[in-house]
């Protein structure tokens, strides 16, 4: 009898639920597309239908007429809440939608969608550190999941955190071995080029290497780092010839500056001989791939912008020149629409 009325309390729950989410989607700016409000109101009516028929409920059966109206009510302001958070994270109202997210977790505490959408926001705000507590919490809960653990990764890089980023990268792999790829990045961001190269390798064996890969392998494969004493040199000297007597970075990037402001074709050989020898500095593939560009080979200097990027690490004023140059590559491979996207994500990064 209890499970019956139960059951009838469900049916009406969801069509009350389903008519007030519905009017909810048609005045949130995103959700436009019918098919978005009939997934979404989908996902509310599952997440309504799995709350009420959890163990606690069903263990609990001969207290379930008194505790009904109580767990209804707790349950659509969790849910209120929840969407509230999701619509004000779409309009990068990131502060919004953790107010939200908190008075979920005071309902439900340690939900571990709560926490995993908590961990993005704070992320957003670039508040990495409380980014990386709730993603933690999340993964208590959930330990293998293959989302939050690459959102961990990427919050581990934004804090320079490259170690603990390759052992949390090492457990994506184990399930997931074509994420072996990252590990490349990981590894020369953390000035580990050897490691590197052996994961190259590892790829190389089980036919993993796209264009990307193969073109660091190729660099590293010809990096050879000279050591040049630097004692007292002149103020005067040209950049180039600076360049030539000490093989820094600090050297490389004044001399590519300067010939990109001259629009020179040395760029070309000076960002090529950079990447081998600074294979984990994203300027230098932005400097490659604009002398590819000038040079109107488009497809690689695709290819060195998309390996440059994933280096780039919280500078928006790099990163949006990164997809300028992509607009340009695009543009010049008569792609007019991917050109506008990366013109347009500049834009939004740059506001």
């Amino acid at each position: 009898m209890i499970i019956q009325s139960l059951h009838k309390f469900l049916k009406e729950e969801r069509l009350k639920v389903l008519g007030k989410w519905d009017n909810l989607c048609y005045n949130v700016p995103f959700i436009k597309k019918r098919e978005e409000r009939v997934f979404l109101s989908f996902f509310f009516l599952l997440f309504t239908f799995s709350f009420y028929l959890s163990p606690q409920h069903l263990n609990a059966q001969d207290s379930i007429p008194a505790a009904v109206d109580v767990n209804e009510r707790n349950n659509f302001e969790f849910q209120q809440h929840f969407f509230r958070a999701l619509s004000d994270k779409a309009i990068f109202n990131y502060k919004n939608a953790i107010e939200h997210l908190e008075k979920c977790n005071k309902i439900l505490p340690n939900n571990t969608a709560v926490l995993f959408e908590l961990s993005k926001n704070y992320t957003q705000l670039g508040r990495n550190p409380e980014a990386l507590n709730y993603i933690d919490m999340a993964l208590t809960n959930d330990p293998s999941n293959l989302w939050m653990l690459e959102h961990k990764v990427t919050i581990l890089r934004k804090l320079a955190n490259f170690e603990d980023a390759i052992i949390t990268q090492q457990k994506i792999v184990e399930k997931h071995p074509k994420k072996k790829q990252v590990l490349v990045y990981l590894h020369l961001q953390n000035k580990d080029v050897e490691a590197a190269k052996t994961v190259l390798s590892e790829l190389r064996e089980a036919k993993l290497l796209n264009a990307q890969l193969r073109k660091i392998e190729e660099n590293l494969t010809a990096r050879t780092v000279k050591v040049v004493a630097s004692n007292k040199i002149s103020e005067n000297i040209d950049a180039k010839s600076l360049f030539e007597k000490e093989k820094s970075f600090v050297n490389l990037k004044t001399l590519l500056d300067e010939l990109a402001t001259e629009k020179n074709s040395d760029l070309l050989k000076y960002s090529e001989e950079g990447l081998t020898l600074f294979p984990a500095q994203p300027f230098v593939y932005l400097m490659n791939g604009k002398a590819y560009n000038d040079n109107k080979n488009f497809k690689k200097a695709l290819v060195s912008l998309q390996n440059g990027i994933d280096f780039v690490i919280d500078n928006n004023e790099i990163e949006a020149k990164f997809y300028l140059e992509m607009a340009r590559s695009y543009h010049g491979l008569n792609d007019i629409k991917k050109s506008n996207s990366y013109k347009n994500k500049a834009a939004k990064i740059l506001k």
